[in-house]
């Protein structure tokens, strides 16, 4: 983990309220997992804690890296109105990510992913179709206006939607698009809300290698605070800790 002030090089808005926002500096050098996320100081003085914002992608060549993220409040909206050339305070990467080793080329794995938790999913994506793997995503959003990234995914490998007003792809949840597919995957890779997560537990609970990638607010980010607890089955006095431990648990390993 390395903190330096990064340079903003690209900003776009993707879809309403959705930005991506491409960062450069030495920092990205330190990326090589999928799933990470960046702390990100609000240049505010009455903004105190950071923004986690999981990473979309890094490119260790050109020493870039890209955020996705959806103006919730004051610190995001902040973010969303800086222009190119301007700096931002940024921590990272920080947390464990996706562990994709064990996995080999002609073997297949679901991606799946939900709203604002579609970015992580994208290097992710990369980096099994590097290895040979074949992917087949699964995105979930609620109406089509606020689709994005659909054809970069759609490059990598099959890729199925639904929206919950059925204007783009199938009319429900990711959950709907799971229940109809006919392949079984030798993996499992989720990010997006508790009840997300757990449908993909659920239906999944005779695959051995399925990883989900918790939503959690943190407040330092570095598993001092103790701000982004959750328990595990085995001991309800035990927690372990989002922005440390996760955001990427093994199924089973906790309770939403």
């Amino acid at each position: 983990m390395k903190q330096e002030m990064m340079t903003i090089v690209r900003q776009q808005e993707l879809a309403p309220r959705i930005y991506e926002l491409v960062l450069a500096g030495e920092l990205v050098k330190e990326m090589a997992m999928p799933g990470q996320f960046l702390h990100i100081r609000v240049p505010r003085s009455d903004l105190l804690l950071r923004r986690p914002i999981s990473i979309n992608q890094y490119d260790s060549e050109k020493g870039t890296c890209t955020i996705i993220y959806r103006v919730e409040g004051d610190g995001t909206k902040y973010f969303s109105e800086m222009a190119v050339g301007m700096k931002l305070d940024v921590m990272g990467p920080l947390g464990h990510g996706f562990e994709i080793n064990d996995l080999n080329a002609g073997d297949t794995a679901f991606v799946v992913g939900g709203g604002i938790g579609v970015p992580p999913l994208y290097q992710l994506s990369k980096e099994l179709t590097a290895k040979g793997v074949r992917v087949i995503h699964f995105l979930g959003f609620g109406t089509q206006e606020v689709v994005y990234f659909a054809e970069e995914f759609q490059e990598l490998g099959e890729t199925r939607f639904s929206t919950d007003d059925g204007t783009f792809g199938i009319q429900g949840n990711v959950g709907n698009l799971l229940l109809s597919e006919e392949d079984q995957p030798d993996a499992v890779f989720a990010c997006g809300n508790n009840g997300l997560l757990k449908t993909v537990e659920q239906l999944y609970s005779e695959v051995e290698n399925v990883q989900l990638s918790l939503e959690s607010r943190m407040a330092c980010g570095m598993g001092a605070c103790y701000a982004c607890v959750c328990h595990v089955p085995e001991d309800e006095n035990k927690s372990v800790k989002v922005c440390e431990d996760g955001p990427v648990f093994k199924a089973g390993e906790v309770i939403f």
